[in-house]
């Protein structure tokens, strides 16, 4: 077993606070990483070099691979149906009709999935699963979409199926190189391990996953097919973002408020990742980067707007605060997420006992 690695105690600050009448009674550290498609550092909480990762949130790269080599126009695959392969879906009826559609376009079914099984993320599904009598199955899990794009990259390219997640599957290789590149890492420092889906997860420094996104949001320094691969993918997320999460959901609502300008792809354990397109902090602003890291994995608290599903209450917070200070959203626009933001904290009875607070500015680099 290699040696675990153990991070500095000053890798992290209070990002967070959970306020009690005026007394705080206890924060959620992390640390933020801000950077530009260039490789800069733009600006950080914390220490940017962290290594963590990127869970969920390393979707996008995943599926590039398959984009960049035209597999979007091999199997006549729609906005939609591309953006639920970047997605951690919430297992709804119409998530699992859009990856049903993909898998007969490409010739697999629900039975070549290895993701596993859980229930959907929903709880309303999940109660109309139990009415109906129905088990979760392996398209209700939420990285069902991922899976099935990397089957439909294996199907293009005539590889095997049956072990498409080892690692040193021809699909693998290529998934490992290609996000190397984009997030400038050489492919033999990028720690791996196995996610929670049972496909290779990377684990690197805040600052090169800022970098990747930031690529990501502004390709216009990387190869023609390359570039046009992230545009459409960017594209689909922000055109269909309830593929992406689902209703109510933190990364949905702030694509649908982003207005085409934020993508936002969250991670388990606490990361979440934001790509700011071009123009997104003003006319005349260049693409940004951003990723966050909540140290204890922000499984506390369920703050949807709609209250069907879990959401850890740092990571939006952190993020709205971030798009706050670097003017990347407007008045009107945090007030749209205002679920998120800032907010009372109530007791069982619905009364105000406290609030939730950002407790951070970010450091800038100019």
């Amino acid at each position: 077993m290699q040696n675990p690695i153990i991070y500095e105690q000053n890798a992290t600050r209070p990002l967070v606070g959970t306020w009690r009448a005026n007394i705080l009674e206890c924060f959620q550290s992390g640390a933020i990483a801000v950077a530009d498609s260039d490789g800069n550092l733009r600006g950080h909480v914390g220490d940017p070099g962290l290594v963590t990762y990127l869970r969920s949130s390393a979707k996008p790269f995943q599926v590039l691979p398959f984009v960049e080599a035209g597999g979007v126009e091999h199997f006549e695959l729609t906005q939609q149906e591309l953006a639920i392969l970047c997605a951690s879906h919430d297992g709804t009826d119409r998530h699992i009709a859009v990856i049903q559609s993909i898998q007969k376009k490409i010739g697999v079914s629900e039975s070549n999935l290895q993701c596993g099984v859980h229930p959907p993320f929903s709880k309303s599904t999940q109660r109309e699963l139990i009415l109906r009598g129905e088990e979760p199955s392996p398209n209700r899990h939420n990285c069902s979409g991922k899976h099935t794009g990397m089957l439909a990259m294996a199907v293009m390219q005539g590889w095997p199926l049956q072990d498409y997640l080892d690692s040193g599957h021809p699909l693998q290789k290529l998934i490992l190189k290609t996000f190397g590149e984009m997030i400038g890492v050489p492919v033999e420092a990028i720690a791996q391990g196995t996610d929670g889906c049972s496909a290779p997860v990377f684990a690197i420094p805040l600052l090169n996953a800022a970098i990747g996104f930031a690529r990501l949001a502004d390709p216009t320094g990387l190869s023609p097919a390359r570039a046009e691969a992230c545009r459409k993918i960017t594209s689909a997320m922000t055109a269909y973002p309830e593929m992406v999460a689902g209703p109510g959901g933190f990364d949905t609502c702030l694509m649908q408020t982003g207005a085409g300008k934020i993508v936002a792809k969250s991670g388990a354990e606490g990361f979440l990742a934001l790509g700011l397109l071009p123009g997104a902090c003003g006319k005349e602003s260049h693409a940004l980067g951003i990723t966050i890291k909540i140290m204890d994995g922000d499984t506390g608290g369920s703050f949807r707007p709609s209250a069907d599903t879990n959401e850890g209450r740092a990571r939006p917070i952190v993020a709205l605060e971030v798009l706050r200070q670097l003017g990347a959203l407007s008045p009107g626009q945090l007030e749209k997420m205002a679920a998120f933001y800032s907010r009372p904290q109530t007791n069982w009875r619905g009364i105000e006992v406290g609030r939730f607070d950002p407790l951070f500015k970010v450091e800038i680099h100019p």
